[in-house]
């Protein structure tokens, strides 16, 4: 088999196992836990959770078309979003983290390298002015994005977390 038609998900195991990490720190947290900030003028960990989940959401449903319409509510998770609703409710958080998990995985199984440059442009929920200002962008650099995003913020988690002596996505590191 070549290169070119292996699913990308062969070049991006990773994510799955880093997926796994994350799940399981989030399932070991209760409501008063996932309300634990960084510090006064941070997101609570909850709230960075959303933002991963939701993120996902929009980038590989409302960028490229991806996914069943059953998780476009989850776009709105995102607490900087105006429709923000916050999800207190740990196993509704971590269900939200499986299925954005799931319409990513399904992608990276499905595409391969011959995929990667395909573009597109901006999703018509934007502004014009938005529109403008993002322009078009490629499947590989959407799943960059979405992915060292999670890196980002998953090590703000940890971050949080060990300031309250909680074990983070990597234990006590």
């Amino acid at each position: 088999m070549n290169v070119q038609s292996l699913p990308l998900m062969t070049f991006y195991k990773g994510w799955g196992t880093y997926q796994k990490m994350l799940a399981e720190v989030l399932t070991q947290l209760n409501a008063e836990q996932l309300a634990l900030p960084a510090s006064s003028d941070h997101w609570t960990v909850g709230m960075i959770a959303q933002h991963v989940i939701a993120n996902r959401v929009w980038w590989f449903q409302f960028w490229m078309g991806e996914g069943s319409a059953d998780l476009t509510p989850i776009a709105h998770w995102d607490p900087s979003d105006k429709a923000w609703t916050p999800v207190d409710d740990p196993a509704t958080l971590l269900a939200g983290l499986e299925s954005s998990w799931q319409l990513v995985a399904d992608c990276l199984d499905r595409w391969t390298a011959t995929d990667l440059g395909e573009s597109f442009q901006p999703p018509s929920v934007m502004s014009e002015e938005e529109r403008e200002m993002y322009g078009e962008f490629s499947r590989g650099w959407i799943i960059w994005h979405v992915l060292e995003h999670e890196i980002h913020h998953g090590g703000e988690i940890s971050l949080t977390l060990g300031n309250h002596g909680i074990h983070g996505i990597y234990g006590d590191m």
